[in-house]
């Protein structure tokens, strides 16, 4: 006896193709490849780049940016004077605003070979320093933003452009608000849509996440920036209670 497939109707085939559809366009083949780890956590707006064998590793992979010889000469010399006029730009709208002043004790995190320290004395703010993994004095001591070398409570301003560097964000943040000043105020710049590289340790993709990692603040605001590759700006004020 010959087999014979039944035919489907029309109406059946049409329905069936289009669940096709709608599974290869909301799962295509490059997701189902990607591992694990590059995928967004759902509803958090907020991705850790996963991979290193240990803390020690994930540092000397930092260091590997932050100690080579070819970037370091280019933040020093041709890179300065643009970004410490760019960064004297972001202080001085803050300070018009009344978000920092020239009394100020002031901490700029992950500040490499210190442009942000130089834009905040330019401005008037002379009791700044900046923390990184290779200290460059008089503007840069030696310390990791996920431990803070400093007693609680000790500044009345943070500002950072490396939170894409945290691999602990919540450590990063926590540190943030111990050492910050009740009424403190960080400024926070950050990518939502550009392309960060290689040495980021997390993608963020919402304002969100952020936000809700700071415990003890507010918002005072949120803004578009144009910061080196960096698209927004948030400002928290730490709670006085």
């Amino acid at each position: 006896m010959k087999f014979v497939m039944p035919k489907l109707p029309f109406a059946l085939s049409l329905f069936s193709l289009s669940l096709l559809l709608v599974f290869f366009f909301a799962f295509p083949l490059t997701s189902l490849r990607r591992p694990a780890s590059s995928v967004t956590v759902a509803n958090e707006e907020i991705r850790i780049r996963r991979g290193y064998t240990s803390y020690e590793a994930y540092i000397q992979h930092q260091l590997n940016k932050t100690q080579n010889p070819k970037l370091r000469k280019v933040w020093t010399t041709r890179d300065w004077d643009r970004k410490v006029r760019v960064f004297s730009t972001f202080f001085q709208r803050l300070s018009d605003v009344g978000l920092l002043s020239n009394g100020s004790k002031a901490l700029s995190i992950g500040a490499r070979v210190g442009q942000e320290v130089a834009a905040l004395r330019l401005i008037g703010v002379e009791d700044s320093i900046g923390l990184d993994l290779v200290p460059r004095p008089p503007l840069v001591v030696k310390g990791d933003f996920h431990a803070q070398p400093f007693d609680a409570e000790t500044f009345d301003f943070e500002f950072s452009n490396v939170f894409d560097h945290a691999l602990y964000p919540e450590k990063f943040v926590g540190e943030i608000e111990r050492t910050l000043k009740p009424g403190g105020v960080c400024v926070i710049h950050v990518s939502l849509h550009g392309k960060t590289d290689k040495y980021s340790a997390n993608d963020l993709y919402s304002v969100k996440p952020l936000v809700k990692l700071f415990k003890r603040s507010k918002v005072v605001e949120v803004r578009e920036i144009d910061g080196f590759g960096l698209d927004t700006e948030i400002v928290f004020r730490k709670n006085k209670d």
